[in-house]
């Protein structure tokens, strides 16, 4: 899936066992070194999650101040950036709570901006900017299933519920997409239609 590797690719990306070694030593160097060259997939993947650009700065900021006492949980069993991913969304929920919005039922205005947030081609950001109209609880299950591949079962553990609650929430939400997709495909082929008949003349 397209999107799916977007977001993905950069928490991929290597991270060389000596840093790593630096890293768990409590170097500052290596510390920065970490943020550079996660931050960003960091973000991008907090601010589809919460919707909100300085909800998502401050979900990145904990994960990274909590990290150098948190690597030492990091058995190595997994990639090191799929490891600070689960961080990451599990700071997102844990944000989502914190300022109570998973039981909200419009988004924050502020949302607006998640159609727009940095390293999406313009293709990516229509289809992110469906979200726009989602509840956070709905985006969230939406995004940690679909574009980062999260089980139900995953799902139903990162927010306390069960696997049904999961899958119940995301057929909801993706009837919702669907119906909002279709509006605006019939809402723009009414449109140029009205156009066509305006140049036409009489």
């Amino acid at each position: 899936m397209e999107l799916r590797a977007a977001v993905q690719d950069a928490f991929f990306l290597p991270l060389e066992p000596v840093l790593l070694d630096a890293l768990r030593r409590g170097e500052r160097g290596a510390h920065a070194a970490v943020f550079e060259r996660y931050q960003r997939a960091a973000y991008n993947l907090a601010v589809r999650v919460v919707g909100d650009a300085m909800a998502a700065e401050d979900v990145v900021q904990d994960v990274f101040l909590r990290l150098p006492q948190a690597v030492a949980r990091f058995r190595g069993d997994a990639p090191f950036g799929a490891w600070l991913r689960r961080l990451v969304a599990n700071g997102c929920i844990d944000e989502l709570r914190r300022r109570q919005w998973l039981d909200r039922e419009t988004p924050p205005e502020a949302l607006a901006e998640v159609a727009g947030a940095r390293g999406l081609a313009e293709a990516q950001a229509e289809a992110w900017a469906l979200l726009r109209g989602l509840a956070p609880r709905a985006r969230a299950v939406l995004v940690l299933h679909a574009v980062e591949g999260y089980t139900h079962a995953e799902l139903a553990a990162l927010f306390g519920q069960s696997e049904s609650w999961s899958k119940s929430i995301l057929a909801r939400t993706l009837r919702r997409l669907q119906q909002q997709a279709d509006g605006g495909a019939a809402n723009a082929g009414e449109e140029d239609e009205r156009r066509h008949a305006g140049s036409a003349g009489p």
